[in-house]
C-alpha cells in the first residue's frame, strides 16, 4: 500500500523506513534551482534523460544502479522523470543482455519515493510509466512501479513557468473527468475524481493568477487524486488523441488533452445511442451531469462550454496547420482503437476525423 505523505521534512523520514544507505536520484535539470535540493545526499546521481525519455537513457540508469550497489530510488521531478525512475525499478533485477521490453515484469522490490515537481499526470501514485523505443511510444504498465512513498510538497510548484502549471493543470483536470466518465470507472475512483475536480475548481483561479500557498497545496492535492483515480480506470478518448498533437504541433501533453476533451465531450453528449458502457446510455448521461455539478455548471452541455471558455482564459489556443487534409489524416490514423475502449461513447475514424477537424 502507497503512503502518500506532505511535506518535504517526510523525505528523510521515507529513507529511514525503506532503510536505504545508497540511494539512486534520479532527477532532471530543474534540481539544482529546486528549494529543497539540499534536502538529498545522494552518492549517485541520474539526470541523463529528455522530456520524453528513450529506452536506451532507461538502460543507461539501471547500468548506474546496479554498478553503484544502489538499494533504492528517490525521483524528484515531473511525470517523465518519475517514468525515468519507475522503469528503473522495474528494470534493475532483470536479464541485461535482453530487451527489458520483451521480458517479464516482476517486482524488483527496489523501494521508490516519488516527490512530484509538477501538478500534472499523478504519475507518483500510477502504476504507468511511459517511454520510447525505436522511436514509438510505449506505454509500461505493472503494479508494482507505484511508487512506494508519495511526497507532496507545495511549494515546489511555486516558482514553475505559468505556462507549465496551466498545462499540467489542465492535463490533471482531464484526467479527473475521463476517469469518471471511463467504463472502468468504480466507485472509489469516481470519489477521487470528484475530489479532482471540485478542487481544481476551488483553487485553479488563485493557482494561475495569484500564485498562493493554499492554491498550490489544493492544485497538487487535486492532481494526486486525478492520478489515483486513472491508476483505476486508465485514460479515454482526450487522451488517445492528444499524442499526435503534441508530437506534430510541439504541444505539451497537457495543452493537447485539453483541447480535446471538450469536443469529445460534446459528441458523446449528441451520440447517446452510441454507448457502449454496460450500464447503459441513462447511467452514462447522469453521469455527465455529475461532473458538470461538480464544475459548477447545470448540465453537460453547459460543462464542455465551460471547459472551451477555461481554454480561452487560459491562453491555451487550438494550433495552426500548413497542409489541412493530410494533418487531418495522420492524425485520424494514430489513435489508437485500443486506448479508445475505455471511452464510454464508440468512436470510429469518421468521428475522430470530425473531431479533429474542431481541434487543428
Amino acid at each position: 500500500m502507497q503512503k502518500i505523505l506532505k511535506g518535504h521534512k517526510n523525505i528523510e523520514i521515507a529513507l529511514e523506513e525503506v532503510g536505504s544507505r545508497n540511494y539512486l536520484l534520479v532527477c532532471d535539470s530543474s534540481f539544482s534551482f529546486l528549494p529543497i535540493k539540499d534536502v538529498f545526499h545522494p552518492k549517485t546521481i541520474f539526470d541523463q534523460f529528455t522530456p520524453n525519455p528513450l529506452y536506451e537513457q532507461v538502460c543507461k540508469g539501471v547500468e548506474l544502479f546496479n554498478s553503484n550497489q544502489c538499494d533504492a530510488i528517490v525521483a524528484i521531478g515531473g511525470g517523465s522523470t518519475i517514468d525515468v525512475a519507475k522503469c528503473i525499478k522495474l528494470y534493475c533485477k532483470m536479464n541485461p543482455a535482453q530487451n527489458f521490453l520483451q521480458q517479464e515484469a516482476k517486482d524488483s522490490g527496489v523501494p521508490l519515493i516519488a516527490i512530484p515537481t509538477t501538478a500534472g499526470t499523478g504519475s507518483e501514485s500510477t502504476r504507468y510509466a511511459v517511454i520510447y523505443f525505436e522511436g514509438k511510444k510505449q506505454s509500461v504498465t505493472h503494479e508494482s512501479i507505484i511508487p512506494n512513498y508519495a511526497i507532496l510538497e507545495p511549494m515546489l510548484l511555486k516558482t514553475l513557468p505559468l505556462y507549465q502549471k496551466k498545462c499540467t493543470m489542465m492535463d490533471a483536470l482531464c484526467q479527473g473527468i475521463e476517469s469518471w466518465w471511463s467504463v472502468n470507472s468504480t466507485d472509489e475512483s469516481k470519489m477521487f475524481s470528484k475530489i479532482a475536480v471540485q478542487m481544481i475548481m476551488r483553487y485553479w483561479e488563485d493557482y494561475i493568477f495569484h500564485n498562493t500557498d493554499e492554491a498550490a497545496e489544493g492544485i497538487m492535492t487535486a492532481a494526486n487524486y486525478a492520478g489515483r483515480a486513472i491508476n483505476i480506470t486508465q485514460t479515454t478518448a482526450p487522451h488517445a488523441m492528444s499524442y499526435k498533437l503534441t508530437s506534430m504541433y510541439g504541444l505539451p501533453h497537457g495543452h493537447a488533452v485539453a483541447l480535446c476533451l471538450p469536443v469529445v465531450w460534446q459528441y458523446m453528449i449528441n451520440h447517446p445511442e452510441q454507448c457502449v458502457d454496460p450500464r447503459g446510455k441513462d447511467y452514462l448521461l447522469t453521469t455527465f451531469d455529475d461532473i458538470a455539478r461538480a464544475l459548477a455548471c447545470h448540465d453537460a452541455n453547459e460543462a464542455a462550454n465551460y471547459i472551451i471558455n477555461l481554454l480561452k482564459i487560459l491562453e491555451l489556443q487550438n494550433p495552426e496547420t500548413k497542409d489541412r487534409v493530410m494533418e487531418l489524416e495522420v492524425l485520424t490514423n494514430s489513435v489508437n482503437p485500443t486506448r479508445l475502449k475505455n471511452n464510454p461513447i464508440h468512436l470510429d475514424s469518421n468521428a475522430c476525423f470530425s473531431l479533429y477537424e474542431l481541434i487543428i
